[in-house]
């Protein structure tokens, strides 16, 4: 019998029941059920399982209980019931270790009073897998969609404080650009030149990746500025530099001029 896709519930949670497709054979019929959540109790007294013959059910779930030793393994409460099905009970708890499934698994068999022999055990086993493939295939279905959303979440937090830093480097970059014109006026000797006003950029729009390309570029821009500004300090102090020695050579000039004014007033007239 083909498979039927079950439709989830809900997008942010699980159903609390997954359910086999029926198999038949002969006279009797089969369908299985996993819950991760309901008691055995509940599980086989579901309505639609009511009228069936015998409800075969397993249990795995963690014990309350803790190992003594801190690294040691999980510990699990489980059991089966047979229902009156000698075996059956003991299959399905071999599938619940086999698929490290944690819950309760029922199988419900409706006997039509012809013995079909081994195979049922075959049945309730498939059965039961079939229950436990269901509920694993819409965990894993929940757990991505769930990373999938922090994922996104994630990268917007990053967009936005990209957006926000953007935004200043902008400013600074303004800042920097009027700071290395002043200086290079002052080398020249000249008035600085207005810096020119820009457009602020409009990132909000952008994507992730292509902010981080011009988070990088920023980057380089600032670095080739303050580049920039070093080179025009280090030139005025060496103009400064050449302004304080001629200033000193002056100052020894004027001093070695008026000594030897001073000589020529203190020494004697010679006579003709």
């Amino acid at each position: 019998m083909a498979l039927k896709r079950e439709r989830s519930a809900s997008s942010t949670s699980l159903p609390a029941v997954f359910k086999s497709t029926q198999i038949d054979e002969q006279t009797s019929s089969f369908i299985g059920a996993f819950s991760p959540s309901l008691s055995v109790k509940q599980l086989q007294q579901l309505p639609e399982f009511r009228p069936a013959t015998h409800c075969m059910a397993a249990w795995r779930k963690r014990s309350r209980q803790k190992s003594l030793m801190p690294d040691s393994k999980i510990l699990y409460d489980s059991g089966h019931d047979d229902d009156g099905e000698k075996w059956a009970g003991g299959r399905l708890q071999n599938v619940l270790n086999d698929t490290q499934a944690e819950g309760v698994v029922v199988v419900a068999r409706w006997y039509g009073g012809q013995n079909i022999g081994p195979i049922r055990f075959t049945h309730i086993e498939n059965c039961a897998k079939e229950a436990i493939w269901k509920w694993k295939v819409a965990s894993t279905q929940l757990q991505n969609e769930a990373a999938t959303k922090k994922q996104r979440l994630d990268e917007e937090a990053q967009r936005q404080e990209l957006v926000k830093n953007l935004q200043e480097r902008d400013l600074n970059i303004f800042t920097l650009r009027k700071l290395l014109a002043e200086k290079k006026a002052t080398l020249e000797d000249s008035e600085p030149a207005p810096p020119t006003p820009q457009k602020p950029q409009s990132y909000e729009k952008m994507s992730l990746d292509a902010l981080k390309r011009v988070d990088k570029a920023r980057d380089a821009t600032i670095a080739f500025i303050l580049k920039q500004i070093d080179k025009v300090e280090e030139e005025l102090k060496l103009v400064e530099a050449l302004e304080a020695d001629d200033t000193e050579d002056s100052w020894k000039d004027a001093e070695e001029e008026q000594s030897e004014e001073k000589e020529k007033e203190v020494a004697p007239s010679t006579p003709e």
